[in-house]
């Protein structure tokens, strides 16, 4: 009499294999979602940089203007007009700051992006991807930066 099935050296060795294959996989799903974060808060900075720049360029001055009519990026200032010394945060998932942008003077256009010193797998990332971004930017006068 023929049985038709899997014995149970064969469903033992399935469920070994199935368990290597997680093993290998969850770690590395774990890194994507570090990956995206870093992708996503270097590419705001980058964008936010180049709005403002376009922005500054356009109208003349950042003060007292709504953060809305810059950029679609939400710039979380106190009361969503920009003044001097205001500053947007761009962090990660669990709260820690990776990067400010400051508002030196928002009347001649100077901002300076900096990156905070806070820990964490993602801020470190970010520190080192946004390196060429990091600087005083003077968007006004003859310093007009690229």
């Amino acid at each position: 009499m023929k049985r038709a099935g899997f014995t149970m050296i064969e469903l033992i060795f399935v469920i070994v294999i199935l368990g290597i294959l997680a093993a290998v996989a969850i770690p590395k799903l774990a890194a994507t979602r570090t990956d995206a974060q870093v992708a996503k808060i270097s590419t705001e900075a980058a964008t936010l940089v180049s709005e403002l720049g376009t922005f500054y360029t356009a109208q003349g001055t950042f003060e007292g203007k709504n953060s809305a009519d810059i950029t679609n990026i939400s710039l979380k200032t106190s009361d969503d007009n920009i003044q001097n010394n205001d500053t947007i945060v761009l962090g990660d998932d669990n709260n820690n700051t990776c990067l400010t942008i400051t508002f030196n003077n928002a009347s001649d256009g100077n901002i300076t992006v900096s990156a905070d010193d806070a820990n964490g797998t993602v801020c470190n990332a970010v520190k080192e991807a946004t390196a060429d971004l990091q600087k005083t930017y003077n968007f006004g006068g003859s310093n007009v930066a690229y």
